[in-house]
């Protein structure tokens, strides 16, 4: 199916056709006629898949004009980068329909945030505790609200907002449309969708786990940390395709080090390649500017968490690296979908909408301490990983860092002493060896006269 096919306002075709779609995904074939029904829908895709435009093209084909402008739709995504590519989606999507849409969230002045929306906002996206806190400051109203969409579900739960998105729900008029999109089913979601939807219509689409076609997947056993380093070093500066990199971590310090360590490496090979950091406890304009000089091209090389695994959509992403196996094996699912997206064949020309697919490049690196992981995410992908050696001339340092080292178990006095009595062991005198049991005043009366004597009743 097409989108000219579809039953929408002449604005979103022609504003489609300039961004380049033409043909739906599945799960935008399934989840247009069950947004416009007015149903409650969970939609449930994995990354890559076009979730984004699957609830946002249905709800904002039913947004009504006002000459307020007040909100009619809220949509809560997990972070930052999510809420602004969300709100330029719609943006784009909306051009010339009058539609107004405000990008909120933590880390900026709430102030600035709630002026935006005092001077018009048709369309609120958010990170839930912000949106929470401007609501609670009487800065945003939800009387008008008809559509609530929750994106990224999974992940909102993960890092924590349960709470936030309960409090937020509750504020919101009762008789509305609840969307929710995730890319895996929880037990957690499951609950959450009993409690606040109203007999939700499920649609899946490319359930989490199936392999992505596109993307060829390698491993690489790898001894330690340094010796990833001396790997990494190596195929960026001899590779000319990986000009275009997104080397994923696990945690901010692993993030730090390999940043530090692949910086001084590359430097000291004089390879004019320029990488870039990006997590949690950089700054809001650091992330935004790292973000977006890899979009543009001024960064080859970007390290970061799972912070930007998912939702975040990237064009021209050729190599995907697992700098270290996540310990959730979807996580994994997420990281290469970063790779092996959809595009434009010649976005210069206006005139041509062809949509090519590209192939992308998915390796990790696995340590002996990792292969359970390994194992987990062939189990999730029900296929095995093809294994690559690693490149000639690799040095294999024998160097730990403090994450890799064995652990010491110490000796704990209290449970591990010898349970033999040694010379300072006394047993107890006679009179201490005593044990006191308490005795009820029934008992003692027994004892005493032969039969319990019976306390006179209270006047």
């Amino acid at each position: 199916m097409t989108f000219d096919e579809l039953n929408i306002k002449k604005y979103f075709k022609t504003n489609l056709r300039e961004l380049g779609l033409r043909d739906l995904t599945l799960i935008q074939e399934r989840a247009f006629p069950a947004v416009m029904s007015g149903r409650d829908v969970m939609g449930i895709a994995q990354t890559g898949t076009g979730k984004t435009i699957a609830y946002l093209l249905p709800s904002l084909n039913l947004w009504k004009f006002t000459p307020r402008h007040e909100p009619q739709i809220i949509i809560l995504v997990p972070t930052r980068e999510l809420v602004l590519q969300v709100e330029e989606e719609v943006k784009k999507l909306a051009k010339d329909s009058g539609i107004m849409v405000v990008g909120v969230f933590g880390g900026a002045g709430i102030q600035p945030q709630a002026a935006r929306i005092r001077e018009g906002a048709d369309v609120v996206v958010g990170t839930p505790g912000r949106v929470l806190d401007i609501a609670l400051h009487g800065l945003l109203r939800f009387g008008g609200v008809r559509r609530l969409i929750l994106d990224e579900v999974d992940e909102m739960l993960e890092q924590g907002f349960r709470n936030q998105i309960g409090r937020v729900l509750d504020l919101l008029p009762r008789r509305r449309q609840n969307l929710m999109f995730s890319a895996t089913m929880t037990d957690e979601i499951e609950q959450l969708a009993d409690t606040f939807f109203n007999g939700p219509m499920k649609i899946e689409a490319a359930p989490m786990g199936t392999p992505l076609e596109n993307i060829h997947q390698t491993v690489m056993s790898v001894p330690n940390f340094n010796t990833k380093i001396n790997v990494l070093a190596n195929l960026i500066s001899s590779s000319e395709e990986m000009k275009r990199t997104m080397v994923f971590v696990s945690t901010i310090a692993m993030a730090d080090e390999v940043f530090d360590k692949l910086s001084k490496r590359l430097a000291e090979s004089g390879v004019g390649i320029s990488l870039d950091y990006l997590h949690s406890r950089r700054t809001q304009s650091q992330r935004f500017s790292t973000l977006r000089s890899f979009r543009d091209g001024e960064t080859d090389i970007l390290i970061a968490t799972d912070l930007i695994a998912r939702g975040i959509d990237i064009e021209g992403v050729s190599h995907v690296i697992c700098f270290d196996l996540p310990f959730e094996p979807e996580q994994y699912i997420h990281r290469i979908g970063r790779t092996g997206r959809v595009r434009l064949a010649h976005p210069e020309d206006e005139n041509d909408t062809t949509i090519v697919v590209d192939e992308g490049h998915a390796l990790s690196f696995c340590t002996p301490a990792e292969e359970t992981a390994l194992v987990n995410i062939e189990g999730l992908m029900k296929t095995t990983v093809e294994r690559v050696p690693m490149p000639e001339g690799i040095e294999i340092s024998d160097v730990l860092i403090e994450a890799e080292m064995p652990q010491i178990r110490m000796r704990n006095s209290l449970t591990e002493l010898d349970a033999t009595p040694g010379k300072a062991f006394h047993e107890r005198s006679e009179k201490n060896q005593k044990t006191n049991h308490r005795v009820s005043h029934r008992t003692l009366m027994r004892q005493k006269y032969g039969k319990p004597i019976k306390r006179r009743p209270k006047k």
